[in-house]
């Protein structure tokens, strides 16, 4: 299973790839407004950045809504950098735009999936991912990991290459689950990844294992 980090931080990006297990990055329009990036040229000095400080993916959403608007905006989103997938959402236009992509060599990240019919038509247009959202469904009493599942086994079944990344992970639990459910990817927050790290018995046994030392050899 990769791991993703999902913000437009520079500084957590650079706290996860220290730790020396990030496979990449995503973004989207509302983490860059949280870091204060406005302004188009800003944004894709940003994404350089990001491209910058980790050796894997980094998703770069497009904003518009049209066809014309989500080719023009990807086509330049892949042009800064050879690790840029573009972000594309799941609509009708979205899903044109990434058989387009697909079938211009463009890399492309089928984002805002909340169900298996809209995962089998992102793979079928040639998305490298596609991205459900755990969290969000979670939000209204729907079960996020049970679409990674159904979606991880729907690909499996048919030979679909799309990668399937959890995204909208809220805790670390959802990536012990997703990892159970078959997901390629989780996409989460610098919080949840620093959470698989925690445990009280490890805590008291490097305690101990301190103070034995301490014993012995003062």
């Amino acid at each position: 299973m990769k791991f993703f980090i999902d913000t437009a931080n520079l500084n957590q990006i650079k706290e996860a790839n220290d730790l020396g297990v990030l496979d990449g990055v995503t973004t989207n329009p509302s983490l860059m407004a949280k870091e204060g990036i406005k302004g188009d040229s800003n944004i894709k000095q940003h994404y350089i950045d990001i491209c910058n400080i980790v050796k894997g993916d980094v998703s770069a959403e497009v904003i518009a809504t049209d066809f014309e608007g989500m080719v023009k905006e990807g086509e330049e989103l892949a042009a800064l950098h050879e690790q840029i997938v573009v972000k594309v959402p799941c609509t009708k236009e979205g899903i044109k735009a990434i058989k387009f992509f697909s079938e211009n060599g463009i890399r492309t990240n089928c984002t805002l999936v909340f169900t298996a019919g809209q995962a089998l038509l992102a793979a079928k247009a040639g998305a490298t991912y596609v991205s459900p959202f755990v969290g969000r469904l979670d939000d209204v009493s729907t079960d996020g990991v049970a679409l990674i599942k159904q979606i991880v086994d729907i690909y499996n079944y048919y030979g679909y290459q799309t990668e399937v990344l959890a995204a909208s992970i809220r805790h670390t639990m959802h990536i012990i689950q997703c990892l159970e459910a078959g997901a390629d990817v989780a996409t989460c927050p610098l919080e949840a990844i620093l959470g698989l790290l925690k445990h009280p018995l490890t805590d008291i046994g490097l305690e101990k294992f301190l103070s034995d030392y301490k014993k012995v050899n003062g």
